[in-house]
């Protein structure tokens, strides 16, 4: 398997994989946000990383800016959202491998803090931990009976200890529904 970046040529295959994933119920819902979040000023700099096997797209991740209401703007955070892998591929550990990825690159870039709102049984595995009780508040209120879904990784140690706040997200990522978990 091979990932990559995205490139504008690969939308059709990313917002293929977004339906497949989150099949016809959650999956039309994603497409849109995932096309609008590829076209939003708001949302960059972004990283979309594509896992690829087979000459076959079955993997997606995407990760867009974020930043606090009142800390300074030397610290850098991205929101990964969504992460999406087809059916077929699904318990692999395709998905794994796009965060740890992306993650990587994003370290590299400078990126101190990483924050997601998903399943909290399958985000610790890989490094995340709860936001809520380390002082981040989402864009909405999550309810506190999915506290635990919000998340946040470290990859500047130390950062986590300097600040806390409140999180803005890209405007497309900036509505009540896409806050529930």
């Amino acid at each position: 398997m091979q990932i990559r970046e995205s490139t504008a040529s690969d939308l059709d295959d990313v917002l293929r994989v977004e339906k497949q994933a989150f099949g016809e119920e959650e999956g039309p819902e994603i497409v849109q946000l995932v096309a609008a979040l590829l076209d939003d000023p708001s949302a960059m700099p972004l990283l979309s990383l594509l896992a690829v096997q087979n000459d076959q797209v079955i993997g997606h991740v995407l990760f867009t800016k974020a930043c606090f209401t009142k800390v300074e703007d030397s610290i850098s955070a991205r929101i990964l959202a969504p992460l999406a892998v087809v059916p077929d591929a699904q318990g692999q550990g395709v998905g794994g491998q796009l965060i740890r990825e992306g993650l990587e690159r994003l370290s590299k870039s400078g990126v101190d803090l990483v924050f997601v709102l998903g399943h909290p049984e399958y985000y610790p595995r890989h490094g995340f931990k709860p936001a809520g009780v380390l002082g981040f508040e989402a864009p909405y209120p999550i309810p506190e009976k999915n506290a635990n879904a919000w998340m946040v990784q470290e990859l500047d140690t130390g950062v986590i200890d300097r600040v806390s706040g409140k999180i803005i997200c890209a405007d497309a990522l900036d509505q009540p529904e896409h806050w529930l978990e």
